[in-house]
């Protein structure tokens, strides 16, 4: 490719990669205005989020199988299509259960965009390459959770709530424009697989039965929630834990942010002179370096601001450090189905993080001590999964 494409590639893979954060945070601030219009209660417009992640968990299985099938410039002109029309149908709900419907519609191709980005870069790119190319994607996609409920609530205040969902549409329409003209078929013909039942069938058998995919991309999933859980437990963990006010949310966001976005670049600037290896190495090490770093300023009485916060920045850098090359690790596991291993690595993403939501948050977010040696758990666990998988990766897959 020449110098341009892969600027060009990594903010179109940036752009689609972030709709779906955006669909998840965009019209947060304006959840008291929809349920005064639409006549909902609290617990039912916080169901239009529920309705989203349920149906993005789902169907974040197959938009990778599609993609081998179909090809993967098909599957993201037709999932943006998809999504422009599903923000619509919610633009234009005159009851919460139209809108249920239509966030359902949303997160059902929500997804596809993350999933199929990871998947275009390995097509794309040698290793090193694709590592670059997924730090790009990572510092973009890192500033979506914080700037989507800022945009959105600047167009909540200037037009109401719909225009929210209007934007979505209007920004799903312009990516697709520009898919349409800039996005090549990045998989051959003759590198897809058969639309079947029963190929399909075998292909997940073959990613969900094998040792390794199971202990990587636990990795690169425990790792995550090792930083989720302090999001999960922002409530508690800045206004009771640290005594700030709902409006300083920024003391969490913005020092993790900077983590992301600093990792990211350094990992792009890592890829082909560091070994894949050494990068996941030094990443884990930063990560259990920051994560035992926190359980000292907790048992030590310092579970305050500012000492509190310090360690956070230092792990989500090790994280963004580590991520693209141990994604990377997943998908050449599976060289063949690149599009189905991005999106089984999604989907047990997403189940880890609901146990995190649903169950590991709730009984750790009790004290920064807590939160803390949770943490150090994750990326312990993480590493003892990752020196497992790296073993287990030297027996071939069974495709």
């Amino acid at each position: 490719m020449s110098a341009r494409e892969p600027r060009g590639m990594f903010l179109l893979l940036a752009g689609i990669a972030s709709i779906g954060p955006f669909a998840i945070d965009t019209y947060l601030p304006a959840f008291g205005s929809i349920g005064r219009d639409l006549g909902a209660t609290p617990v039912q417009v916080q169901q239009t989020l529920t309705a989203y992640l349920v149906t993005f968990a789902a169907m974040v299985l197959l938009h990778g199988a599609l993609s081998d099938a179909l090809g993967r410039r098909r599957v993201v002109l037709w999932t943006l299509a998809l999504f422009a029309g599903a923000s619509l149908v919610c633009a234009a709900a005159q009851t919460i259960e139209q809108l249920w419907i239509g966030r359902a519609l949303q997160g059902l191709v929500g997804g596809a965009g993350l999933v199929l980005g990871r998947a275009i870069a390995r097509d794309l790119f040698d290793a090193a390459g694709a590592q670059r190319l997924l730090s790009q994607v990572t510092m973009v996609f890192a500033l979506a959770p914080a700037a989507a409920p800022v945009i959105g609530g600047w167009l909540y205040v200037a037009a109401g709530w719909r225009s929210v969902f209007v934007f979505l549409a209007a920004w799903a329409i312009a990516l697709w424009i520009v898919c349409a003209r800039r996005l090549p078929e990045t998989l051959p013909k003759s590198g897809r697989q058969p639309m079947s039942i029963g190929n399909l069938g075998r292909g997940y058998s073959s990613v969900f039965r094998d040792r390794a995919f199971w202990l990587l991309a636990g990795a690169v999933a425990l790792n995550f929630v090792g930083f989720f859980i302090y999001v999960l437990s922002a409530p508690v963990f800045l206004m009771t834990h640290l005594g700030v006010s709902p409006q300083a949310f920024a003391w969490l966001f913005v020092p993790a942010i900077v983590g992301t976005i600093s990792g990211a670049w350094a990992s792009g600037r890592a890829a082909g002179r560091l070994s894949p290896a050494r990068t996941i190495r030094w990443g884990l090490l930063a990560m259990m370096v920051a994560a035992a770093v926190n359980v000292a300023i907790s048992l030590a009485g310092l579970g305050r601001l500012p000492w509190a916060i310090v360690p956070l920045p230092l792990y989500l850098f090790g994280m963004s450090f580590a991520a693209p090359a141990l994604t990377l690790l997943v998908l050449d596991r599976f060289a063949a189905r690149r599009g189905m291993a991005s999106s089984c690595q999604s989907f047990l993403q997403s189940s880890t993080n609901a146990v995190a939501a649903g169950v590991v948050a709730p009984l750790v977010w009790g004290s920064t001590l807590s939160l803390a040696i949770t943490q150090l758990a994750a990326v312990s666990l993480a590493a003892l999964l990752l020196s497992g998988g790296r073993r287990a990766a030297r027996r071939p897959a069974s495709i």
